[in-house]
Formats: C-alpha cells, sequence, structure tokens
C-alpha cells in the first residue's frame, strides 16, 4: 500500500499499517501470551497501589501520592501500547488509522517523559524526608504535590507536542508500513518522504535534556542523602534511612537502564537485529509498568502491610 503526502487537512483518512516484531510473525501467536500476562499483572498491581493508597489512611503521604501518579502512568504506558501489540499477534490487525497512530506516539513518548519527572520527584521526597525530615510536611505540602504532578504534566504535553505536529506536517508518500508493534518516533520517521531532521534533532535533544536534567538532580540528591546518612550516630537509624531508599532507586535503575538500553540499540545499533531492537522497545515499555508495583510491595513494609489490610480475610467478631 502506498500513502498520498500527508500534510493536508484530509489526512486523518490516511492510515498506517504495523508489523509487529519483525522477523518473529510466525510466532506472534506464542508472544502473545507473556505480553498479555505482563499486561494483566500491571492493571492488576498498579490497581492495587491506587486502591490501598486510596483506603489506607497511614499511606497519605507524599511518597506514596508519588507512587500513585507512577501507578496511573504505568497504567497509561502499558494500555497505549499492549491492546494494540495483542490485535496485531491474535487478530492480525495490523492497520492503525493516520490520528491515532500519531496520538499513540504523543502518549507513550510523553509518558516516558513524565516518568522520569515522577522518579526525579521521588528523589526529591527522599531527600527531604532524610536531610531535613522537621521541615517535611512543611515543604512537601498537598499543594506541593499537586503543583509538582502538574509541572509534570505539562513538561511531558510541552515536550511531545511539537514532535507530534511536525511530525504530522511531513508528507508520507512511501510505505505506510512501520516496522514495528506501535508507532515508534525512529519507525515512523523512516517513512517521511521529506526531511525529518527537524523533529528527529528536536526529540534527541529535547529526550537528552530530560533524561539529563532528570538524572544530574537524581544524583545529586542521592549524594546529599549519603552524606546524611553517613553522619548519623546509630547503625539502626542509618540502615533504616538507606532502606526507605531502596524502592526508588530499584525503580530508577529499572527505567533508565531499560530505557537507554532501548534507545541507543536503536539509534546506535547497526549491529543489532531489527527484531532485537523492536522487541527491547515493547519490553521497556511494559517490564517497567509491571515491576514498579511489585518492587515497592516487597522492599516497603507498609505497602506490604496495607496490602494484607485490603486483601486479607476480614475477622468475625466474637
Amino acid at each position: 500500500m502506498a500513502l498520498t503526502p500527508s500534510n493536508h487537512t484530509n489526512s486523518s483518512l490516511l492510515s498506517f499499517s504495523l508489523m509487529g516484531i519483525p522477523g518473529l510473525e510466525a510466532s506472534h501467536a506464542w508472544m502473545g501470551i507473556p505480553f498479555c500476562s505482563m499486561y494483566i499483572i500491571t492493571l492488576l498491581g498498579n490497581s492495587m497501589i491506587l486502591l490501598i493508597v486510596t483506603l489506607d489512611q497511614t499511606l497519605h503521604e507524599p511518597m506514596y501520592y508519588f507512587l500513585c501518579m507512577l501507578a496511573v502512568i504505568d497504567l497509561v504506558m502499558a494500555t497505549s501500547i499492549v491492546p494494540k501489540m495483542l490485535g496485531i499477534f491474535w487478530l492480525n490487525s495490523v492497520e492503525i488509522a493516520f490520528d491515532a497512530c500519531f496520538t499513540q506516539m504523543f502518549f507513550v513518548h510523553s509518558v516516558t517523559a513524565a516518568e522520569s519527572g515522577v522518579l526525579l520527584a521521588m528523589a526529591f521526597d527522599r531527600y527531604v524526608a532524610i536531610c531535613n525530615p522537621l521541615r517535611y510536611q512543611a515543604i512537601l505540602t498537598h499543594q506541593m504535590v499537586t503543583q509538582i504532578g502538574l509541572a509534570i504534566l505539562l513538561r511531558a504535553a510541552l515536550f511531545m507536542t511539537p514532535v507530534t505536529w511536525m511530525m504530522k506536517r511531513l508528507p508520507y508518500c512511501g510505505s505506510n508500513v512501520i516496522a514495528h508493534s506501535y508507532c515508534e518516533h525512529m519507525a515512523v520517521v523512516k517513512l517521511a518522504c521529506a526531511d525529518p531532521r527537524a523533529s528527529s534533532q528536536y526529540c534527541v535533544v529535547g529526550s537528552t535534556l530530560i533524561v539529563g536534567t532528570d538524572t544530574a538532580f537524581i544524583s545529586l540528591s542521592y549524594r546529599m542523602i549519603l552524606q546524611a546518612v553517613l553522619r548519623l550516630a546509630k547503625k539502626e537509624a542509618c540502615l533504616k534511612a538507606i532502606g526507605t531508599c531502596g524502592a526508588h532507586l530499584c525503580l530508577m535503575l529499572l527505567y533508565y537502564v531499560s530505557g537507554m538500553a532501548s534507545i541507543y540499540t536503536q539509534s546506535f545499533g547497526q549491529g543489532v537485529a531489527h527484531r532485537t531492537q523492536v522487541l527491547l522497545a515493547d519490553l521497556y515499555l511494559t517490564l517497567p509498568p509491571m515491576l514498579n508495583p511489585v518492587i515497592y510491595s516487597m522492599r516497603t513494609k507498609q505497602v506490604q502491610d496495607a496490602v494484607l489490610k485490603v486483601s486479607g480475610p476480614k475477622k468475625d467478631p466474637v
């Protein structure tokens, strides 16, 4: 199939075709099983986080509000791609409308930017809790948490809106087959029959600034946390303070390591098979959303207690 130039008002009538995982088409039916399983665990785990924080008054703290933001982002991230992936794998539903493709691109890339912002907010929360505990409630008020959440969403939207606008205005007059499981930016830009360097350079620079700035501030906050912890006189207090940061550090490593592996293999991994690049990109958007609630449940005793309180059997009064 071929597309006529799409830089006109009726471009919404056009469509793309998604290949799924190129080279593994014969295994699509089987590959849908683990992705469906991960999606179900993602829905259950993140919904449980939202439920227990809502119901348990002891979790009405900034740390757990940020965890709720992360849970919502993870739900949006997984839902943006997995249902369509399963449609490709099991129903051969490869077609995606032109506007739907760019809507999916907007949500996928904006929620990844938002997740980085939430991880930075969680690092700031741990910094205030450990380095300035007496002013914790005064600094991280409900109003401040709300403003941080809105700033994270606004930054993500401002980052992706120009990219989506520039991509939609490009003419697509060649093949309409996207060699990917979802409308990933680099995969779509290869189909343009005009110079896409402006959008590509903007995306690379914007992503680098967001990730670079966030990781720099996260590193600074944990350096200051480590200095504060080492000054603690009691070993028990030191271990307890470090333990409160363990879950966040695991989330941060999972998100940034998997993200860098996916981005660098797609941008610079000429020697990496294309199907491996696509599979890494798919796992980057499905594995962290599934594991985030699991990590917090395993490493945070308050979350464990709240889960048991909500899901455990109720004792009949004697």
